[in-house]
């Protein structure tokens, strides 16, 4: 895990790529270099040493006849078996580590062996043969990467901050109305003005003086042709098996939930190994409605781990907001975000790697909008028939977002379901391309999900949260194997409320794990609003200061509902944080 920089063109040098590196020294304070492989180009890395952690191993690496070099950010998985195949081909080696390999690998095959890898990546490799550089991102857009471009420079970062540090870039206000209803910028964009996201999957081969042409890293396809829970545990073990390898200590992140107690017993299973395992634990008076440490406790007492609970109240929670605040790149409006950041802020005494069980949701159907958009589709002409009536009725939030969520248009009715209130026709052109237009409606919403709330929400949040205290986070269930083989699943019932996931725990003698409830990972916001104290006052006031700086750039709808947010707290709490993280981070970083 690493920060990587690049400058190329006017401007470029040794005190703009060192700015861009201070912004991110954090991603990787075990070493760091700057280098100009050429006149007008600069490199920079921020390293954290977690495979390999020698010297021999430290970045930029160097081809031996140096004429070639990589900087980069992540881990490739598969490297011992790629190693091999460069060893048949003659390749000596003078490291075990995996950036040699990746190096080698693509001084031999270019744009085209970037198929083949099997991990979570941005990288950046210079050739200087030709004066070209070969910049990519991961498929699942695990590891962060941003750019700069104009006709006299091109800028790349690990972090957008830092660019925005380096060129004064201005706040964009277009994006609100995304981050409104999605909680995040629109996929693609940041909250800085002419600074992009380098988008999950793409490559671009670039040449001096060129422009960017972008193309996309093909998939891999799997070999099995069994697609049954067999396969499925077999490739889950695998996946356990090679990213719960380090050569620092591991722990892992453990909701007391499916996935990552799934994850857990398979690593404990095989290993007889006990691993550092975080928890959160709110107040005890709402320990019932969130019950994380309460089925972890449970969990732990069945399957040996060294338990940590994290406790989070409204005194933890102010003490710790600003430096919070300070350390992420830009919002993701999500509380999940400020209590990942307080288990790394734990985490940190004692582990470099944090395993989480981010990505089963996403793929294997395990939110309750999959519910309901499978409800809605295979009642769709009912419900459709029904919504005036029902919209008139006193049911609940969620019912009431159930129906006032739902279209004659499948993708916008999931769309929808997605955002915190059903968005306009304007915003949902916006993601009409992503969804896959071969797919069956079911499956496109799974796959948007992977795209989009995975990517702008699940994954950016675990990245900036944990690289805050210099932790590598790693997701098992994002294996290159297991998405291959989940895309070539065709019976869409085996993606429906973690099927496989369930079975597995329940013959394990798991069953009441199978059996919680969905609950986010979120903070007790509606409790914290309704006891009108501290936080309320200081959340309301501060939203109003927003509504009134801000309000011309917010949706009619949106703006009065800051207007006025205590009549609001009940049905809009996770918007109001939202928006209280937003102005707050505004506010503290002077846009």
């Amino acid at each position: 895990m690493c920060g990587i920089h690049l400058i190329w063109g006017k401007s470029a040098n040794k005190e703009a790529v060192r700015s861009l590196m201070s912004q991110s020294h954090y991603r990787g304070p075990d070493q760091e270099a700057a280098m100009s492989p050429w006149p007008g180009l600069w490199v920079g890395v921020n390293r954290l040493k977690i495979l390999h952690p020698g010297p021999d191993a430290d970045q930029p690496f160097w081809s031996v006849d140096g004429k070639s070099m990589l900087i980069w950010n992540g881990e490739i998985y598969n490297y011992k078996s790629l190693r091999n195949l460069l060893k048949k081909m003659g390749v000596d080696f003078i490291t075990d580590c995996d950036t040699e390999v990746l190096m080698h690998w693509i001084r031999l095959f270019g744009a085209k062996g970037l198929e083949k890898l099997e991990g979570m990546f941005a990288l950046i490799y210079v050739d200087l043969k030709d004066n070209s550089i070969l910049v990519a991102r991961d498929p699942s857009g695990e590891k962060p990467l941003y750019y700069s471009q104009n006709q006299d420079r091109l800028i790349i970062s690990s972090e957008a901050k830092a660019i925005a540090n380096l060129t004064n870039a201005k706040f964009d206000k277009s994006q609100i109305e995304n981050y409104s209803f999605l909680r995040a910028p629109l996929l693609g964009k940041t909250f800085f003005k002419s600074i992009k996201e380098w988008k999950p999957s793409r490559y671009s081969l670039i040449l001096q003086h060129s422009t960017f042409r972008w193309d996309n890293i093909q998939p891999q396809k799997t070999k099995i042709r069994k697609f049954d829970k067999e396969e499925f545990k077999g490739l889950l073990k695998e996946a356990v098996s090679t990213q719960f390898h380090a050569d620092v200590p591991v722990g892992m992140m453990l909701s007391g939930g499916m996935d990552s107690s799934l994850l857990y017993k398979t690593w404990y299973e095989n290993t007889g190994t006990s691993l550092p395992a975080y928890t959160i634990e709110v107040e005890k008076k709402y320990q019932k409605k969130y019950a994380d440490a309460a089925a972890a406790k449970d969990f732990v007492r069945k399957v040996p781990a060294d338990h940590r609970l994290i406790q989070v109240d409204q005194n933890i929670f102010w003490a710790n907001w600003e430096n919070y605040l300070n350390s992420i790149d830009f919002p993701v409006g999500d509380s999940a975000g400020f209590l990942t950041w307080l288990i790394g802020n734990e985490a940190k005494k004692e582990v470099k790697v944090l395993i989480s069980g981010a990505g089963a949701d996403e793929l294997w159907g395990g939110y309750n909008r999959h519910a309901a958009f499978s409800s809605y589709l295979e009642y769709q002409k009912l419900v459709l028939a029904i919504k005036p009536f029902c919209q008139k009725l006193p049911f609940g939030t969620s019912f009431k977002k159930f129906f006032d969520s739902i279209e004659n248009n499948a993708e916008k009715t999931f769309l929808n379901f997605t955002a915190l209130a059903p968005v306009s026709e304007d915003l949902a052109s916006d993601y009409e391309r992503i969804f896959h237009p071969k797919l069956p409606h079911y499956k496109k919403a799974l796959d948007f999900d992977r795209q989009v709330y995975l990517v702008q929400d699940v994954l950016k949040i675990h990245d900036q949260a944990l690289m805050a205290h210099s932790i590598e986070g790693r997701s098992p269930y994002l294996a290159t194997n297991m998405l291959a083989f989940w895309k070539e699943i065709q019976d869409e019932n085996l993606l429906k409320g973690k099927f496989w996931i369930k079975e597995i725990l329940a013959e394990s003698g798991l069953h009441e794990i199978t059996k919680r409830k969905k609950f986010g990972f979120g903070l007790p916001l509606l409790e914290w609003f309704s006891e009108k104290g501290e936080f309320s006052k200081r959340v309301y006031g501060r939203l109003q200061e927003f509504e009134k700086s801000m309000g011309n750039s917010l949706p009619e709808e949106i703006r009065e509902i800051l207007k006025n947010p205590e009549s609001s707290h009940q049905t809009h709490y996770l918007m109001l944080y939202n928006f209280f993280l937003l102005a707050e981070w505004i506010d503290l970083k002077k846009l």
